[in-house]
């Protein structure tokens, strides 16, 4: 981290403690790991954990990444921040950001408004980590001329996505069937990466997660990573590790 500074990279807080972290679980590496993008507010953006930068690594390898783990391992954002750095390098023509709209608790015919108006409040995650990297104006301007594409799952049925990186987000909360279709929209000069944390389906009773399925089904499959986050690689308040393995707990003794 010294010779990171040095250089002339920007050592915060955080990268101590969670260098600190991985030393005692004998998973250091031995550098600061690159700067993947700086922020609008000029923030170094870069892998924390090493479970973050096996999957930074893998995006960069494969054309199709699955990252499975818990909240707060960064899965969205640090997509999010492979799909910017690849349109603003111009290897890709368009960003497709998705999600299936499953509620947590809610209906969407309970909120108001249109249907854009309903699904938004579902890719509030997105449009967040968007806001991180890029200028509000920037954001609407490719929006506006389908740059930049943020829309529910069902939406993406009979495309072909060519020159684009598309994420998938939340996919734990899309069916067998739909996330075969999402897979099968794969086009020339493409990336994927499917995200989703397998101890929150929110599906109906009676519907299978097709993410709980994928590491078996795809595992070993030349260009496609399988990368698996868990608590030591949550990059939230502390207690948001703690708070995962109290769950997980729960769960093996009930």
């Amino acid at each position: 981290m010294l010779d990171a500074a040095v250089r002339g990279a920007q050592v915060t807080p955080d990268d101590v403690a969670l260098a600190t972290s991985d030393v005692l679980r004998g998973r250091a590496e031995n550098a600061l790991p690159e700067t993947l993008y700086r922020s609008q507010r000029g923030r170094e953006i870069r892998p924390k954990t090493a479970g973050q930068r096996a999957f930074v690594e893998s995006i960069e390898r494969n054309t199709l990444t699955f990252g499975i783990g818990p909240a707060g391992t960064g899965k969205t954002f640090l997509a999010v921040v492979m799909a910017v750095r690849a349109l603003r390098a111009r290897q890709i023509a368009r960003v497709i950001l998705a999600r299936p709209a499953v509620e947590a608790g809610e209906k969407l015919g309970f909120l108001p408004g249109d249907l854009k108006e309903k699904v938004d409040p579902y890719m509030r995650p997105l449009y967040d980590a968007l806001g991180e990297l890029l200028d509000d104006t920037i954001v609407e301007r490719y929006l506006e001329r389908g740059t930049i594409e943020v829309a529910p799952l069902a939406y993406m049925r009979g495309r072909t996505l060519s020159e684009s990186f598309v994420i998938l987000d939340e996919a734990q909360n899309a069916t067998r069937e739909q996330l075969k279709m999402f897979l099968t929209r794969l086009g020339t000069g493409s990336k994927m990466i499917v995200n989703g944390d397998i101890t929150q389906i929110d599906l109906p009773g009676g519907a299978t997660s097709g993410l709980l399925e994928a590491p078996r089904r795809f595992g070993g499959i030349p260009e496609i990573g399988i990368v698996e986050l868990n608590e030591t690689d949550v990059v939230r308040h502390p207690l948001v590790s703690r708070i995962i393995r109290a769950y997980a707990g729960n769960e093996l003794s009930s």
